[in-house]
């Protein structure tokens, strides 16, 4: 074989530090040596960086910067000549196929190292550590340390044929699964992958007889695959322990087989934990029944579990699998290497009819060889975000699961579930369970998890069996909830299945030689000539696992969200979704037992008087903790407007622990949120997938099926009403008791609230026993008396609901909170988190009935000064409130329904103690300890005593906690700190400075670094010997403020000042104007004819944010705004309002700022929450490689907001390449938010930075990134810390604003700024005070403020201090609540990054490696068309590698000519299957045109020119009924066609602004929140669509009059299309498309076109309906304003 014909190798050797053209000629590039390719990549590493092939970061930093480093990759060439071979033995042999191939080799090669994938890597000139150990895990929470993200598929040959080529195809999709995964520090420990086959029973008897043992019988043979322990002294123990076992149980051990495998290919880390591999065989005698033989290897299986607990070696030992039909092989092993390892795999008589491969990326790179999967039953793609609920209520079922096929043997196979598994290990046991039980997988997997049935108009309408079957089993077992890919086999059927969110992608074939192909990502074959192209173990296998011959493709489809498949394989049967669940559903009457049982509880009108007089409710708002701002701020305004209020600014109040003034309950824990790991829902524009319906009364034994277990009562909500809590307190099947909760202290204080709470749970214990199913806990009392406070009822709540789940009891009744103590959403949430169905809130219906009947409100109604309500109005628009607010907690965690909340615990606690914890929250992470049962007592009697104390006042105290008053709570940011704070920068005064430090020092406690100081063992040292402020300051970033949110002027200032500071200001989520990306040079007295609104210019200015922040709602995001930027940051979560969208008040919205964000002025602004493609791990590891794509040198960030477990989450979002990580705390501002979003969500960030820090130091991952932190700084003492903690960067966000003008007066969502800091407004702005000197000056003097304190503790610069824990100690402070506050935690250290903080902040930027866009850069008549503007026309095959294609050219054109400037045409073809990402951020004047399929993202933020995707031409399949590119394909697009000949996944077009596109089908939630452009779908869509559509227009096929029921109303209008315009627009796009793609389906469109355009239905939001394409009346129009229109 020769190799001079290979291609240029330049090519492979384009990095961001040299362009391909300053290469040498390499004398010998390429040499072969016994089949093994060795290639040299000389010089493609310049600087120390942290990530480097297989070297982690412990070898790169010992590399000297004036040398290059050299890497050796070795590729097995014999695997690529195999390959080659192969695919030449079916057509004419070609040596074109390895010049084909290796520039993919390579370039996956390198691309795959920004995965941190392992390849057998040499780094030649650098020290081998080989002896350095790891790093032990972070010691977390078991469940939020176990988290993932993987990818997953099978293969099943429906003829039921065991071959060895279905294993090695799995072996094959799986290699090429490689970025899916992740991989440890020493890049070369994958996290995990797995393959689930039917047992080689072939191999078994070759060995067998080898043995001497004899063939086995298939029939009553087990075989166990096991996991042993290392030590061969305790792996012996453990096998006498199984082996006795099993002979108890009557089974004889045949033998004990070690597994063959080649240790070599280990990684450090996984060879550490590498179990001994062995496998067992089992002779089972008694049973002959399949199904019972499994049951019987369950149970011994389950005894032997058992039996190990007690021993030091019990969790060394796991079964991946034991059965009579199927067997995993699995391990913390990249993908690429499973089939190496386990030399049964290779064996040619491995055969089977199926096979599931796996492959895990563990947030937590601290993966487990059990955690690797398949499971025994499952292959889990997804994380369960209800799992501690999940394990809770699994646990309290232990005691009434019972079923005959048992045999009465229920007590050997408990437990159920096991917190510390991960949550797929769990869900698989809870779904075997189910089945050894009797049911099939696919019904255990619609029990655990149901789709959205609820409103679905084919299910309600086609298949109401199916609704009655998901309405039988809602009662009985809360639905597993979360973004999930599932496949599952038994060895007799295997099959897959989608969340009910469909946030997973999933797309399946068959073959015309009857082969089903379903994986998490497309397949790809020919491409032309007959040839088939070369099977890559390294391909992307978005599209292109496996060749496919796609003439032999005859059904192509992809799962929707809630679908099915399943193939069943001993009739050789493919079930697509109804068909399995119509089949399921039909084996019990459901419909009948539920119609007869089931009773819903009927609405009951509210109250339309006061129960109690105005003194009367007083006194108890009095007693149970009521401010007149909860009155005002929240009851009223939401009885009056029936939403959610909102406020702005942020949370700068201390916490409930370190506050001095007493506090609910409720405000000691904080809502958990997801981020990267799992996306959070959009409750408003997806509310479709949610429901906050739940099942009052006993869940009965779901393993018994009858009519029994579904007589419960259905509430349509969890929100009560007095009437409605009356019905189902006389409801006769309930039997319900009334458990009255005050304690009592006539007897003293201490302990009377423990002894009462334990009395409590007694009682409810016997009224479980005694047959009641409804308890309600009541603090209602006709007189309230001093000496018996109430009990906080969520104390209560949770004290009961544990007591319940730890004696087995909770499954019996349910829990319903009638209590005073409940007005926010917040509350609601909390009490059904720990347990309630249900609250019945009888004094906030009270205030709010008070409030309507009051003069003030009757008379401010009878002005018009408010929009008039009546009394049942009031408490119906409360409830509305809560409802809504309820929704949108529960989403932002990635929760769909409130019955799989309910009992979940997904809070933190901040200050309380472990005995409240144990007691009533248990499971719950308090990582700070704080408050015991007493001093909670003490909390609760000092709001009692105030409704009893003559002094009190006749009206409700203010405490201060959401606005600054005098003499209430201390607020951070007070009116007297900005004063002091303005008057020093605006004289820049350093004395004043001096006492605006003095004021922050004598502070009251009020955030957690208040209560720590600096010590120092060493020497002070001169001011002078000190890095200097200039260095300093350059560590300082200002927050991400958008334009839109805060004034231009404001915007403006800040960041010229942090541009002349050398620091970084942050252009928030509104994009930013192109005139300010220029220096000044037209200044004149401090102004300048650029920038006429400021003052205080100087020459040489820049107005540019060097931080470019890409958000969900991708405003203003184009490529010229991303090539213009110095850092790209993604915004995953905003410390003010985590988990959630950004909104922009329509008000907001002037002309100007709908012009940067392509949107139209006064109509509101809302980004959704993040999920549209930053759903997981590798979603946001692809968003970051695009924007490395399209500028690669920026540095990109990822935005975090602290909460328990964000360590896991941070390495994670290291593995995918992110150059910077910043954490927010919970205290930040924001321009609009829900106040209980302010207040609620998310943690301190000292906490969050310290545990990111450590986790990244323990997974050697934390060189790798700049920390950045945020959160309330206000003075060097705070930078200070943060960097003592850890971070290398500091974030300011209120502060900035207050040094540039801000008096926080805390109006910036009303637009009415009185200074013009926050405001749109002209007049406002006019009085905008600041300048940027102002701000200068201010991050001067804190840069000398850090100076002074290193100074003082002996330090010269800040990479001295960072990390160095041990200058911190906790101050000597007495608090009002509690002396029990823990704060080692932030004192603890687990060692110090390899490298100093100056290194890693100047570290190169990350690189995506050699990727195509640079090949297609270095061509030299691209190069002369892109310099000069000329045209080119190229042709260029395409592979899974080349992910963001045409990014990075994009980039290169947009830098130079601007968003519209270029007038050349780059004209490229590609013919393949192109990866993630096609023709992202493509610009005017380049036109793609791919051959082949594509995958998620196509055209994503793409700003012009034209793609067109077509399948290959004669296909075995139907073009128009098959899905040819993926999801969320033209997210945020502001410009140019699209047009794809088939159809595309889920959200196409979300946020689309200015393109246009034709489409031939789409998924759910098409057009959603779009805001402009123009969508045509020739085909059906899926539900959804138009959701939050406020601009642009839609046309859509609608064939068989289904389409009206699947749009969302709340926006859109729908209408024929009756406009001439309209129809000329669309007819045009039809012709263009047709022209383009030669669409079959187009063309028969225009050729009956009289005939087809009745069919079309026109979406049209308001914005759109006097436009000429929307509106027949539309007569005549100027020019102008059809220009308007067509831009």
């Amino acid at each position: 074989m020769s190799l001079h014909s290979f291609s240029p190798t330049s090519q492979f050797f384009h990095s961001n530090a040299f362009p391909a053209a300053q290469f040498p000629p390499p004398t010998s590039v390429l040499a072969t040596n016994k089949g093994i390719l060795l290639a040299d990549f000389v010089g493609l590493y310049r600087k120390p960086r942290p990530r480097v092939g297989v070297s982690g970061n412990r070898r790169v930093h010992k590399l000297s910067s004036g040398k290059f480093g050299t890497i050796n990759a070795v590729i097995g060439l014999g695997r690529v000549q195999e390959a080659a071979e192969r695919s030449s033995s079916r057509s004419d042999s070609n040596p074109e196929h390895l010049e084909i191939l290796l520039p993919i080799l390579i370039r996956s090669l390198i691309c795959s190292e920004q995965y941190g994938i392992g390849w057998f890597l040499n780094v030649n000139g650098l020290d081998s550590d080989e002896d350095e150990g790891p790093n032990s895990v972070a010691n977390l929470d078991d469940i939020i340390s176990e988290r993932g993200a993987c990818g997953v598929g099978f293969i099943a040959n429906l003829d039921n044929k065991a071959s060895h080529k279905v294993v090695q195809d799995a072996l094959t999709a799986l290699s090429c699964m490689e970025h899916r995964g992740g991989c440890g520090a020493d890049n070369d420990s994958g996290d995990g992958s797995g393959l689930m086959t039917s047992i080689p029973w072939d191999l078994f008897n070759n060995w067998a007889e080898e043995q001497g043992i004899g063939s086995f019988d298939r029939l009553h043979t087990g075989v166990g695959m096991v996991f042993l322990p290392q030590d061969d002294f305790l792996m012996k123990e453990a096998k006498t322990v199984i082996d006795n076992s099993f002979k108890q149980e009557g089974l004889e051990v045949l033998g004990w087989r070690p597994v063959p495998v080649d240790i070599s290919i280990v990684g450090y880390y996984a060879k550490q934990a590498m179990p001994n591999i062995q496998q067992v065989f089992v002779r089972i005698v008694k049973e002959e029944n399949t199904d019972d033989i499994e049951r019987e290897l369950y149970i011994c299986r389950k005894l032997i579990e058992r039996a190990s607990k007690s021993e030091t070696w019990g969790n060394e030992l796991y079964f991946c699998s034991l059965s009579n039909q199927t067997i995993v092989y699995k391990g913390m092993l990249r993908s690429e290497v499973l089939g190496k390892f386990y030399l049964d795999l290779q064996s040619d008589i491995y055969k089977s009819p199926f096979a599931i491969y796996h492959r895990r990326y563990s947030t937590n790179t601290s993966p487990r060889w059990p955690l690797a999967q398949p499971m025994r039953l499952l292959g889990h793609n997804g994380e369960i975000n209800t799992i501690q609920g999940n394990l809770n209520w699994m646990q309290s079922r232990e005691a009434s699961l019972k079923s005959p096929v048992w045999r009465g043997r229920e007590n050997e196979i408990r437990p159920f579930g096991n917190p510390k598994a991960s949550d797929s290990a769990n869900l698989d046991s809870a779904a075997e369970l189910l089945q050894r039980s009797g049911r099939s997988a696919e019904e255990a997997l619609m029990i655990l998890v149901p789709e959205a049935y609820k409103n679905h108009p084919t299910l309600m309408i086609k298949y109401p069996e199916v609704v009655d079957f998901y309405n039988y089993y809602k009662g009985q077992m809360e639905a597993w909830d979360g973004p999930a890919l599932l496949l599952f086999s038994d060895g007799k059927t295997v099959g897959a299945c989608l969340d009910r969110n469909g946030l997973r992608p999933a797309r399946y074939w068959r073959t015309i030689d009857n082969v089903v192909y379903v994986a998490s990502e497309a397949f790809r074959g020919r491409v032309s000539g007959g040839k088939l192209e070369l099977r890559l173990a390294f391909s992307d296998i978005r599209v292109g696992v496996l060749p496919m011959d796609e003439s032999k493709v005859v059904m192509k489809g992809r799962l929707g969200p809630g679908m099915m498949i399943s193939v069943d394989l001993t009739s050789g049967q493919v079930y697509e979704n109804t068909e399995v669940k119509k089949r399921v559903a039909l084996s019990n009457p459901y419909g009948k037992w539920v119609n007869e049982n089931l009773r819903s509880l009927k609405p009951v009108n509210f109250l339309s008087a006061t129960v109690m007089d105005n003194e009367g409710i007083l006194r108890n708002q009095q007693a149970y903790g009521y401010s007149s701002e909860d009155v005002q701020m929240i009851i009223e305004s939401m009885a009056a407007q029936a939403k959610e209020p909102t406020f702005c600014m942020g949370d700068d109040i201390p916490l409930a622990a370190i506050s001095q003034r007493p506090h609910m309950l409720y405000d000691y824990f904080k809502q958990r949120f997801a981020q990267v790991t799992n996306p959070a829902i959009d409750p408003l524009r997806e509310g479709l997938v949610m429901s906050l319906e739940v099942n009052i009364g006993k869940r009965g034994n779901i393993l018994e099926v009858g009519p029994d277990n579904a007589s419960q009562v259905i509430l349509s909500s969890p929100v009560l009403n007095e009437g409605e809590l009356e019905s189902l307190l006389k409801d006769p099947r309930l039997k319900p008791q009334v458990l009255p909760t005050f304690f009592d202290i006539r007897k003293g204080i201490e302990g009377s609230l423990e002894k009462r709470l334990n009395k409590l749970c007694e009682a409810a214990d016997e009224a479980v026993r005694n047959g009641s199913q409804l308890l309600v806990l009541s603090d209602r009392s006709d007189e309230l008396e001093p000496t018996r406070p109430g009990i906080p009822i969520l104390l209560a709540v949770g004290s009961v609901h544990q007591h319940l789940i730890q004696n087995g009891l909770r499954m019996s009744a349910s829990i319903v909170a009638d209590t005073a103590q409940c007005f926010s959403t917040h509350h609601f949430a909390c009490l059904i988190g720990y347990g309630a169905s249900a609250v019945c809130p009888y004094l906030a219906l009270e205030t709010c009935r008070q409030w309507r009947l009051s003069n003030k409100t009757v008379n401010l109604m009878r002005n018009g000064k408010m929009p008039t309500v009546t009394i049942e109005q009031a408490q119906k628009n409360y409830c509305k409130a809560v409802q809504s607010g309820l929704l949108k907690i529960l989403s932002k965690m990635g929760i769909s329904l409130l019955s799989s909340y309910c009992g979940a615990q997904i809070f933190e606690i901040y200050g309380l103690g472990k005995e409240v914890v144990n007691l009533a929250f248990c499971g719950s992470v308090s990582s700070i300890g704080g408050l015991t049962l007493d001093e909670l007592a003490r909390e609760t009697l000092s709001f009692w005593v105030k409704a009893f104390s003559e002094d009190t006042a006749k009206r409700l105290e203010n405490f201060g906690f959401i606005q600054f008053r005098p003499g209430g709570e201390y607020h951070g940011n007070n009116p007297e700190m900005s004063k002091l704070l303005h008057k020093a920068v605006r004289e820049k005064s350093e004395s004043a400075f001096s006492v605006y430090q003095q004021h922050l020092a004598n502070r009251p406690v009020n955030v957690l670094r208040d209560l720590l100081e600096f010590k120092s063992d060493r020497s002070p040292i001169p001011l002078g010997k000190v890095e200097p402020a200039s260095s300093i300051v350059q560590r300082f970033c200002t927050g991400g403020m958008s334009l839109g949110a805060i004034s231009r002027e404001t915007h403006e200032a800040i960041s010229i000042a942090m541009n002349r500071l050398g620091g970084k200001s942050n252009s928030g989520e509104g994009g930013e104007d192109p005139i300010r990306w220029n220096p000044l040079t037209d200044v004149v007295d401090g102004y300048s004819p650029t920038l006429p609104h400021l003052k205080g210019l100087q020459n040489g200015d820049t107005a540019t944010s060097a931080i470019k922040q890409v958000a969900s709602g991708r405003f203003g995001v184009t490529p010229t705004f991303l090539s213009n930027a110095d850092q790209l940051e993604i915004k995953i979560a905003q410390g003010a309002k985590p988990g959630e969208g950004g909104q922009l008040p329509g008000k907001k919205v002037s002309a100007y700022i709908a012009r940067l964000r392509n949107s139209k002025p006064g109509v509101p602004l809302i980004s959704p929450p993040p999920h549209h493609d930053i759903y997981s791990i590798e979603d946001l590891a692809q968003l970051i490689f695009d924007l490395h794509q399209v500028n690669p040198k920026a540095k990109v960030s990822v935005k975090l907001v602290a909460e328990a477990g964000i360590g896991t989450v941070a390495s994670g979002v290291a593995k995918g390449n992110a150059d910077v990580i910043q954490i927010s705390g919970h205290d930040g501002g924001t321009g609009a938010s829900p106040i209980s979003s302010i207040k609620h969500a998310g943690g301190p960030w000292e906490l969050g930075l310290t545990e990111s820090h450590q986790t990244l130091i323990k997974n050697g991952l934390r060189e790798r990134v700049i920390l950045r932190v945020d959160g309330g700084f206000k003075s060097g003492v705070d930078v200070m810390m943060a960097a003592i903690m850890g971070a290398d960067e500091y974030g300011f966000g209120s502060v900035a604003m207050i040094a540039t003008g801000c008096v926080m007066a805390r109006i910036c969502h009303t637009n009415n700024c009185p200074v013009g800091v926050a405001s749109q407004r002209e007049e406002l702005r006019a009085r905008f005070p600041g300048v940027p000197g102002d701000l200068v000056n201010y991050f001067l003097y804190v840069a000398e403020e850090v100076r002074g304190i290193l100074a003082q503790l002996g330090f010269e610069k800040l990479d001295d201090v960072i990390g160095r824990t041990d200058i911190l100690r906790p101050r000597d402070i007495s608090l009002v609540k509690t002396q029990h506050l823990d704060l080692s935690y932030i004192l603890s250290t687990v060692g110090m990054p390899k490298w100093s903080s100056t290194e890693i902040r100047n570290q190169d930027v990350h690189s995506n490696g050699p990727v195509l866009d640079d090949t297609i850069l270095a061509d030299p008549e691209i190069y002369d068309a892109i310099e000069n503007e000329k045209v080119v026309n190229k042709s260029i095959k395409i592979y899974n590698v080349d992910r963001a294609v045409c990014g990075r050219v994009a980039g290169a054109v947009a830098k130079k000519y601007g968003d519209s400037g270029f007038a050349g045409q780059l004209n490229i073809t590609f013919t393949g299957s192109a990866g993630q990402s096609l023709a992202c951020f493509l610009t005017p004047g380049m036109n793609i045109r791919l051959i082949g399929e594509a995958n998620d993202y196509v055209g994503k933020g793409m700003a012009g020119g034209e793609l067109i995707v077509t399948p290959v031409e004669d296909t075995g399949f139907v073009p128009e009924d098959a899905t040819i590119v993926g999801n969320t394909c033209l997210y945020g697009a502001t410009g140019g066609q699209i047009f794809v000949r088939g159809k595309a996944g889920e959200r196409f077009a979300v946020r689309n602004s200015l393109a246009q596109a034709v489409v031939e089908g789409t998924g759910d939630h098409c057009c959603e929140y779009m805001t402009g452009g123009c969508v045509v779908v020739l085909g059906k869509v899926g539900r959804n669509v138009a959701a939050g559509m406020t601009g642009g227009l839609a046309y859509i096929l609608d064939e068989d009059d289904t389409l009206i029921p699947k749009v969302n109303k709340e926006i859109v209008k729908i209408q024929r299309v009756i406009a001439p315009v309209g129809q000329m627009q669309l007819k045009s796009l039809i012709e263009a498309h047709v022209e383009k793609t030669g669409s079959s389906k187009g063309s028969g469109i225009l050729k009956d076109w009289d005939a087809y355009l009745p069919l079309f239905w026109q979406l049209v939001p308001p914005s759109e309906e006097d436009t000429p394409e929307a509106s027949p009346e539309f007569e005549t129009t100027d020019a102008s304003q059809v220009t308007l229109q067509s831009a």
